[in-house]
Order: structure tokens, then C-alpha cells, then sequence
């Protein structure tokens, strides 16, 4: 009856994960509280009145703190499929390893050279 043989679980799966959001959104919708006033209408609840514009410019060291974080935790999330299958991998892959911890050193160290760690 099915075309596909063996597909009917990710069909299934599909289905689960299409409906999940849809009814999460739709519970939301009826469960929210539906009173709204003018202090919800502001741009920001959190009981201080907005100072200033929104489109003030940032110091480029916020920006760059953020991008030296991201690289970093990427790439340690990269080593960890690694570190998993260390004992199957062999010597290729650990020298593959060192050589890509080692540049993650040399982006460390140009980083810290080049002020993108600091804060103040």
C-alpha cells in the first residue's frame, strides 16, 4: 500500500515534528493573557522608561569579544565528535587533531595580540 517500504517511520517522524510547534503555538495563543495597556505597548517591560535611541553604535570590541567566543565554542564542538571516536580514529586522525588544535592556538594567541580579549 505504501510506495516507499521502510519510510513510514520518518513519515511518522515528520508528521510528530510538524505537530509539535503547531500545537505549541495554538495552546500559547488561547493560554496568553489577553489584557494589554499602554506600558505594553512600550519598548521595553522591564519597569525603566527607554533612554535614548535604538540605533546607537556599539564599541567594535563587543563585536569582536562575541565572534572570538563563537569561533572557540565551535570549534570545541567540533573536537567532541572527535574525542568520541578517539580509539577508533588511529594516528591520522590525531595528528589531523593536534594540527587543528594548533591553529586554534595560533588564532588564540593573535586574538590576545590583537586586544580582542580585553574588555575595558
Amino acid at each position: 500500500m505504501f510506495v516507499l517500504n521502510g519510510y513510514e517511520y520518518l513519515l511518522g517522524f515528520f508528521f510528530v515534528c510538524s505537530l509539535v510547534p503547531i500545537l505549541a503555538l495554538t495552546a500559547s495563543k488561547f493560554l496568553r493573557p489577553r489584557n494589554g495597556g499602554p506600558e505594553r505597548q512600550t519598548t521595553y517591560e522591564s519597569g525603566m522608561e527607554p533612554i535614548g535611541g535604538a540605533w546607537i553604535q556599539f564599541n567594535i570590541r563587543y563585536y569582536m569579544f562575541a565572534l572570538v567566543f563563537v569561533v572557540f565554542d565551535v570549534e570545541t564542538v567540533f573536537l567532541y565528535p572527535w574525542a568520541v571516536a578517539f580509539n577508533q580514529l588511529g594516528l591520522l586522525a590525531f595528528v589531523e587533531a593536534l594540527i587543528f588544535i594548533a591553529i586554534l592556538v595560533v588564532a588564540l594567541v593573535y586574538a590576545w595580540r590583537k586586544g580582542a580579549l580585553e574588555w575595558s
